[in-house]
C-alpha cells in the first residue's frame, strides 16, 4: 500500500499530499510461453492505439502482449490489452496521437500474447541501472558558452539477486532464457496493484555467492530491448 504524507502539517498553509511506497511484497515473473504472433495490418493514431490484426485473435482485456512494428518507440514493448474484438486490440495507455513520433501507416508489424508465466521466487533485490539522459554538446564559433540538447538515453538493465534454490521452476526458466538469448518479458506487480512491464534478454549465473552467515544467492542480468511500460493499477 502507498504511504501518504500530509506536508501541510504545522505549516499554516495548505501543502501537498504525497504518496510513497516500499517494494516489499512485489512479485516477479518471466514470460514462459507466447501464442503465435499475429500480423498487425494497421495501427491507429489515437490516445490509446488500436491494432488491426490480419487474422482473428483470442485476446481479452487484461492480457499482456508484445508489440513490434515500424514505430521504433513501440518496438519490443509490452502492453496491457484494454479491449479486444475479433480483429482489433486496444493497447492501454499507449498514446500514438503524434504523427511526428508515430508516422501514419508505419505501425504495421506483429503482436503476440504472453500465454503463461513462471514466477521468480525469492528475489532479494532488483536493481535498475542505465536509462540516463544523454546530451549532445555543441558550440557556435561566435559563442563563449557550450550548449547541450538531449540526444536520447543510455542502455537500461535490471540486476536480480535471487535466493539460491535450483529446484524452483524459475531456475531452469532463467537458464533456458539465458542460453537461447530469446526476447523475454518480465512482469513486476506491486502490492498496490501497480504493474511494471519490461522486455529484454536474460543472462544468468547459477553459481551461488557464499559468505558465512549470509544466504546463498544467484544473479540474473536483464538487458532491456524496449522502453518499460508502467500501469498505476
Amino acid at each position: 500500500m502507498p504511504v501518504r504524507a500530509d506536508t501541510s502539517a504545522g505549516t499554516g498553509w495548505k501543502g501537498t499530499i504525497i504518496a510513497v511506497q516500499l517494494p516489499n511484497g512485489i512479485t516477479w515473473a518471466l514470460a514462459a510461453a507466447y501464442t503465435a504472433a499475429l500480423v498487425v495490418s494497421a495501427a491507429s493514431n489515437a490516445s490509446e492505439c488500436v491494432l488491426t490484426t490480419a487474422s482473428a485473435s483470442s485476446y481479452v482485456a487484461g492480457d499482456l502482449v508484445e508489440y513490434t512494428s515500424g514505430w521504433s518507440r513501440a518496438n519490443n514493448r509490452i502492453f496491457r490489452v484494454k479491449a479486444a474484438a475479433t480483429t482489433s486490440v486496444t493497447l492501454e495507455g499507449f498514446d500514438t496521437t503524434s504523427t511526428t513520433l508515430f508516422p501514419a501507416g508505419a505501425g504495421v508489424g506483429s503482436v503476440r500474447k504472453i500465454s503463461s508465466r513462471t514466477p521468480i521466487a525469492q528475489v532479494v533485490s532488483a536493481a535498475s541501472s542505465g536509462g540516463d539522459t544523454q546530451y549532445a554538446t555543441f558550440q557556435f564559433m561566435d559563442q563563449d558558452n557550450e550548449t547541450q540538447i538531449p540526444s536520447g538515453t543510455s542502455a537500461q538493465s535490471l540486476a536480480f539477486e535471487i535466493g539460491d534454490d535450483p529446484s524452483l521452476p524459475h531456475h531452469n526458466a532463467l537458464k533456458n532464457a539465458s542460453a537461447t538469448r530469446a526476447m523475454t518479458a518480465v512482469i513486476g506487480v506491486l502490492p498496490s496493484g501497480s504493474v511494471l512491464l519490461y522486455n529484454g534478454i536474460f543472462s544468468f549465473d547459477e553459481t551461488p555467492t557464499m559468505s558465512k552467515g549470509q544466504i546463498m544467492t544467484v544473479k540474473a542480468g536483464f538487458a532491456l530491448q524496449g522502453k518499460p511500460t508502467r500501469y498505476a493499477s
